[in-house]
């Protein structure tokens, strides 16, 4: 009686997440990665969390959709080529509205141009005091 009891239940969730789940439209990956959002704004940041399988189901549908989609796949790829730290460089600029006359951490806007062009690189001191003022690890201008 129980295992008929799951199976309803399964055939029930399915019928609803069906959208998010098997992805094959632009207008249901949009509400797949609102919903992603959702759910990952509501679930503790625990392994145990009950939200965990279902962001993993909801994640995989995207990823599927995504690598069916050869520009995205193309900006993909050219993002991930970014180096750790330029990347991480631009982000804090854009998030905090910033130019590069607003890091004297690393110099003046002309050593920022260059190292956001990759003709320089961080210095460890620069590291150093760009994770001190926006309360970074260092080790974050490295990861990928």
């Amino acid at each position: 009686m129980a295992q008929l009891a799951i199976v309803d239940a399964y055939q029930q969730f399915m019928a609803t997440a069906h959208p998010f789940i098997n992805i094959d439209s632009d207008e249901q990956y949009e509400a797949a990665l609102e919903t992603l959002e959702q759910i990952m704004e509501t679930a503790a940041d625990t392994p145990d969390d009950s939200m965990n399988p279902l962001i993993d189901m909801i994640s995989h549908a995207i990823e599927q959709y995504e690598a069916k989609d050869d520009e995205l796949t193309a900006f993909i790829e050219e993002a991930e080529a970014i180096p750790a730290d330029i990347a991480l460089l631009r982000t804090l600029m854009s998030q905090y509205n910033l130019t590069g006359s607003d890091l004297p951490e690393i110099g003046d806007k002309t050593m920022v141009s260059k190292v956001l062009n990759g003709k320089r690189v961080l210095s460890r001191q620069a590291i150093e005091k760009l994770s001190a003022r926006f309360g970074l690890r260092p080790a974050m201008f490295f990861e990928r």
